[in-house]
């Protein structure tokens, strides 16, 4: 990982979120100008929080941070707020200088370029696809022309041609890079080092090498670790059988026991912790809801867009109960967009049959009420909810504990989408709209999800540009909106 100057040392850093919750506990490491480096840890862990301390946005509650003097610090974010969605491409790209920038068409025309977007500057930003945001976003971030840029979660929503451009800039980068992301294959292909945040230990470990590395060489450790201590146990175990035996025997033998009990305590003091896998959720179900009997989905026409205008396409298409569609297309051709369309029934030539109760997930999460507890937003989906119930099934999506009663709004985008997904078992829907349903979820749990959607047997009508996963689910239909 070692390549220029340090620019970025934490020494003992803690940060906490109450005295209950702490996210970083006494954190060590530093990063070198010129390095790429990927930032990773289970969803909730505290990497956007690591992102807000070097950015400046938040201070650390005790230890030290060292910045390099005059280091530009700029933000890839994973969303676009919902209060800038009114904003024109020309505003979204004025707003993070903080003096009017005269020359800002050209510069913005110069980095939408270099993410591969071509976008009329008095468009909405609003109006955009999930990839064309995301896109925006990194563009956002380059137009500042930082020394450290900060990417988080850059490929979601990406198409394959997104994120191929995306991972062949990155590569002929010369600045230095710290990324979150999920996608494994993506971060290797560019990144020298991780860093691995703990989310039992709150600590930061640093390892050189691609995430396989890591995983190797924590693997190795974890083996190790237990090793010793099966050794360990089985000493500390002979010292006790002695100093019972010992004990028995009366007179001088009581002193032989009593060491031998001594050496049992000292042995267990050198047992070592043996670190802590990120854990998984639990396999699960989506119960399909009672549905009439024929087609619960016809779709006759769509709209796509093409050069930023709509077109409207014939298309002849059903859905029965236990058959799944995928929904294909470049970035920008309208999925989403039909995809909430249907969700809201509104969508021109479609039509959900009546009685046929709908799921939806949603790439962005706004159909989920931020402003509602975990439990409110989860309860609101049941007749009759009972805490206990709701309680179980958000457990397996590990979002248990004080989570259960935190604001929506308040949760990392990994854990609203965990929380998403046990909405959906509650709901029991007869039709699962599903768009983009790995953004922001740690990988570990990608193959449970995969298994959940595979053996659902409502219909299901799903977006997603991730084929690893699409391959581990049933597909009885495509529809691709480019052909």
């Amino acid at each position: 990982m070692q390549r220029g100057e340090v620019i970025v040392r934490f020494e003992k850093v803690s940060f906490d979120f109450g005295v209950r919750k702490p996210i970083l506990k006494e954190v060590d490491f530093s990063i070198r100008r010129g390095t790429k480096v990927t930032l990773m840890g289970q969803n909730g862990a505290g990497k956007t929080t690591i992102f807000g301390l070097l950015t400046g946005a938040l201070e650390p509650h005790d230890g030290h941070f060292h910045r390099a003097h005059g280091l530009t610090v700029a933000t890839s974010r994973q969303v676009i707020p919902q209060a800038e969605m009114q904003h024109t491409v020309r505003e979204f790209f004025e707003s993070v200088f903080p003096k009017k920038v005269y020359d800002i068409d050209p510069r913005v025309e110069k980095v939408l370029e270099a993410v591969n977007l071509h976008a009329p500057l008095d468009k909405k930003v609003g109006t955009f696809s999930g990839g064309q945001q995301a896109r925006l976003l990194l563009a956002q971030a380059l137009i500042q022309n930082p020394d450290l840029l900060l990417l988080d979660e850059p490929t979601n929503n990406l198409d394959k041609d997104g994120i191929e451009h995306l991972t062949k800039f990155l590569q002929n980068y010369k600045k230095t890079v710290i990324v979150i992301s999920h996608e494994a294959p993506f971060l290797n292909s560019f990144t020298y080092g991780v860093l691995y945040l703990d989310v039992h230990t709150h600590k930061v470990e640093q390892y050189v090498g691609n995430y396989f590395d890591v995983v190797k060489d924590i693997t190795a450790r974890i083996e190790k670790e237990n090793r010793k201590n099966a050794l360990l146990a089985k000493e500390i175990q002979e010292n006790k059988d002695k100093a019972n035996f010992f004990a028995n025997k009366g007179g001088q033998m009581r002193m032989v026991a009593k060491r031998m009990r001594e050496k049992a305590e000292e042995l267990e003091e050198a047992k070592v912790d043996v670190r802590k896998e990120d854990r998984t959720i639990r396999s699960f179900r989506i119960p399909a809801g009672e549905t009439p009997p024929g087609d619960l989905l016809t779709i006759t026409s769509i709209l796509t867009i093409k050069n930023h205008k709509p077109i409207e396409r014939k298309v002849k298409l059903a859905l029965r109960k236990n058959q799944h569609l995928l929904l294909k297309g470049p970035n920008g051709i309208g999925k989403s967009t039909l995809l909430q369309a249907i969700a809201s029934g509104k969508a021109k030539g479609t039509k959900v049959t009546d009685g046929v109760a709908v799921g939806y997930y949603r790439q962005d999460f706004s159909n989920l009420d931020f402003d509602k507890t975990v439990y409110e937003e989860l309860a609101a989906v049941l007749d009759r909810p009972v805490e206990e119930d709701v309680r179980k099934v958000a457990a397996g999506f590990l979002v248990s504990g004080e989570i259960f009663h935190s604001k929506i709004g308040l949760l990392s985008e990994g854990q609203k989408g965990l929380v998403a997904f046990a909405r959906l078992v509650l709901m029991k829907p007869g039709l699962l709209i599903l768009d983009e349903p790995t953004n922001h979820i740690n990988f570990r749990h990608l193959p449970v999800i995969a298994e959940a959607l595979d053996k659902y047997e409502g219909a299901m009508i799903m977006v997603s540009h991730v084929p690893d996963f699409v391959e581990k689910i049933r597909i009885d239909e495509v529809l691709d909106l480019e052909k």
